[in-house]
């Protein structure tokens, strides 16, 4: 199955998303990692940007789509079977709810649901969703 894995910038949780994304890889499933800019540009006290990065693509042997540009084909060209959103901000949950197309993921979620495939959405929220809900 190929999977689209979407980042975005709950950076507590980026650690756990490398051991979710090694259980995928050796399931046999091929990944193609999205990231939401903040996750491609920060560096926080839990991880660097590209220390990040370097851990994804040495995963997946893909380098992730960083731009909007790039995550537009989602539908066509770079089809996948399933797109995860894991951790899904509240901040993302709540652009892909009002169908706000700002960043790679928005859009990777947006071009995946227009072609009738399926988005799971992994919230990872430290503030129960605040003003988000």
């Amino acid at each position: 199955m190929k999977i689209g894995l979407c980042v975005t910038g709950s950076f507590c949780t980026l650690k756990n998303i490398i051991a979710v994304l090694k259980t995928i890889v050796d399931d046999g499933h091929d990944v193609l990692p999205i990231f939401s800019y903040n996750v491609s540009n920060f560096d926080t006290r839990f991880s660097k940007a590209k220390d990040f990065e370097d851990d994804i693509m040495a995963l997946t042997g893909k380098v992730p789509i960083k731009t909007i540009v790039d995550a537009e084909p989602m539908g066509t060209s770079k089809s996948v079977d399933l797109l995860l959103v894991a951790p899904c901000t509240g901040n993302s949950l709540s652009k892909i709810a009002h169908g706000i197309t700002d960043t790679p993921v928005t859009m990777a979620v947006k071009a995946t649901l227009r072609n009738n495939k399926p988005v799971v959405l992994s919230v990872s929220s430290n503030d129960a969703l605040g003003a988000n809900a």
